[in-house]
């Protein structure tokens, strides 16, 4: 495809005095205003290298640049150059190149060669998988997919925590209140019962925490009872686990859990030491980071425990010389984000070169009704509940407005998951969320089942018009105002999935399918498509297929389906 933006800026080059031809395209601009232009140029920076004013300057440009075919006209507005594309040309480059490319459509080959790993999910062991863990899981799935699309190797990691005083919190409440039977038959329920029940006893009796603590020490130095405990609680759990991680569709390379590093730390440690990091304080291990207006980062408790920075920074080195990889990203809420600059800042200090390439990717923290989530108070919302309840609410819209749809199970499925996913997506990361039961199956406006409703209604246009779509079409019937708002959104799709990329922002990837959508319903609503002219529906067939297939693949890197009926 013609990419018009690196064409335009080519056509500026022998005018623009030392300016680079990288440094021309990033200054060219696209006006909100259509009739301002397809492309605009601001003449400003250019006023001191040529001492002139920015309006004389663009007047001056507009009477000596020769455009090329891929350009109508060039006007000079209040300093700068604002550029109209020539629409027949336009209209034919985006649409032949969607119809070559295919479901490969803004695909890249920038990554090819580099390994990215994305640690995200990461429930804990033996608590309940509520929706606060939503946002890590649908944010990595789709960090995971726009890399790849890219052309990157990912290495998606489900860094368990499945180790830590928790466990001996666990094993003491199911010892004193615990039935196994229980258990086996609803684990994650049942483990957070004794969770919440541990913490009510402990009030009243605080020799309950000495006991926890006891437990995991006992973890720790390779307890049979302990360890035996542990592995069932982890493996009940990751059971379940799987069974919403098959609801959203998100698989992962590695189940990876803190337990995993129990054997690497030592060397680690060593290493520490060795490099002369790790201080003594108040009989704990430390590295000193009051020179970065840091905290200090803890190492090893008194009894000689690690801790979540130690499994951390052990697990940073094990997956680069595991990986080697480009970069790693860490998906987790920005509650952390201290903990994630300590350790990060430890990996710098001992002198590796790669501590740029890991990079914490936070995301705001969601409430239920404006409270936050607790574990420990038994104040959380199951996701797989908020799920299945998304589900039973499509089917009941289907059975009202579609009920002889067919494959209605499966499409209910993936349109109620698709609503969630997208909800949350929806939202630029770092903004907090608050949970509402009345909000989260909204299917009205700017939602997921409005966008997959979109790619059903293309689905079925091609379906009636029997006719193949190819790229024999006149690109004239394509010129008008309507039309070229939807192919110039089609055409800036590939800069999209890149941007989201650089910024690790899957938001702007579902704000631009939404426009994508609007603008296909107007195309829709104001030009009949199975006309009776031959030429006509051609070519209007051809816009159909090429949002169909971009809205495919804009759902399918968010995570979400794309129906072919509703």
């Amino acid at each position: 495809m013609m990419d018009f933006k690196k064409k335009l800026g080519q056509e500026l080059q022998p005018y623009m005095g030392e300016m680079s031809l990288e440094e021309i395209i990033s200054t060219i601009e696209v006006p909100k205003n259509a009739d301002m232009g397809d492309f605009a140029f601001p003449c400003f920076k250019l006023a001191k290298v040529f001492r002139k004013a920015p309006n004389a300057i663009a007047q001056e440009l507009v009477e000596k640049i020769e455009l090329s075919d891929a350009f109508a006209k060039v006007e000079n507005v209040g300093g700068y150059l604002n550029f109209f594309v020539n629409r027949n040309a336009f209209a034919e480059a985006i649409i032949n190149e969607v119809m070559d490319k295919k479901n490969q459509f803004g695909s890249s080959k920038i990554g090819e060669g580099k390994v990215v790993c994305i640690d995200y999910s990461a429930p804990n062991v033996a608590k309940p998988f509520h929706v606060g863990h939503l946002r890590s899981t649908v944010i990595g799935n789709s960090l995971y997919r726009i890399n790849e699309f890219l052309g990157y190797k990912c290495v998606g990691i489900n860094h368990l925590g499945d180790w830590g005083t928790q466990f001996g919190k666990v094993i003491v409440a199911y010892r004193n209140w615990g039935n196994k039977e229980e258990i086996e038959k609803e684990p994650i329920k049942t483990l957070l019962d004794l969770y919440v029940k541990f913490h009510d006893e402990a009030e009243a009796n605080p020799a309950l925490e000495d006991e926890a603590r006891g437990w995991f020490t006992k973890m720790e130095q390779g307890d049979e009872e302990a360890l035996s405990l542990w592995q069932w609680f982890s493996t009940e759990t990751i059971k379940e686990l799987k069974k919403v991680y098959a609801l959203l569709d998100v698989q992962f390379d590695y189940y990876q859990g803190e337990s995993f590093y129990n054997d690497k730390m030592d060397v680690v440690l060593e290493e520490m030491k060795e490099k002369k990091l790790l201080q003594e304080s108040e009989g704990a291990v430390i590295v000193d980071l009051s020179e970065f207006d840091m905290p200090p980062c803890l190492v090893q408790k008194k009894d000689g425990s690690t801790l979540y920075a130690t499994r951390d920074i052990t697990a940073a080195i094990y997956r680069k010389n595991t990986y080697n990889f480009h970069k790693c990203l860490y998906v987790t809420d920005y509650s952390q984000n201290l903990h994630f600059a300590q350790w990060f800042k430890v990996i710098e200090l001992m002198g590796f070169p790669w501590a740029k390439d890991i990079l914490h990717i936070p995301f705001g923290r969601v409430t239920h009704e404006g409270r936050r989530i607790q574990t420990r108070k038994g104040n959380v919302v199951l996701l797989e509940e908020v799920l299945t309840g998304a589900v039973t609410r499509v089917k009941e819209i289907i059975e009202e407005k579609n009920p002889n749809l067919e494959n209605k199970e499966q499409i209910a499925q993936d349109v109620g998951i698709g609503a969630v996913i997208f909800n949350d997506l929806s939202n630029n990361r770092i903004k907090d969320i608050s949970f509402s039961w009345e909000t989260a199956f909204s299917f009205e406006g700017e939602t997921g089942p409005y966008v997959q409703y979109t790619h059903a209604r293309a689905s079925s246009v091609l379906r009636k018009a029997e006719m193949e779509v190819t790229s024999d079409f006149n690109p004239e019937v394509l010129t008008d105002d309507v039309t070229m708002t939807v192919l110039k959104d089609l055409q800036r799709f590939p800069e999209v999935i890149q941007d989201a990329e650089r910024k690790n922002e899957p938001s702007i990837i579902t704000r631009h399918i939404i426009d994508i959508a609007q603008g296909f319903n107007r195309f829709y609503h104001d030009h009949p498509i199975l006309v009776e002219d031959v030429e006509t529906k051609k070519a209007r067939l051809a816009v159909v297929y090429a949002v169909k297939e971009v809205l495919s693949i804009g759902l399918y890197l968010l995570g979400i389906k794309a129906p072919e009926k509703m």
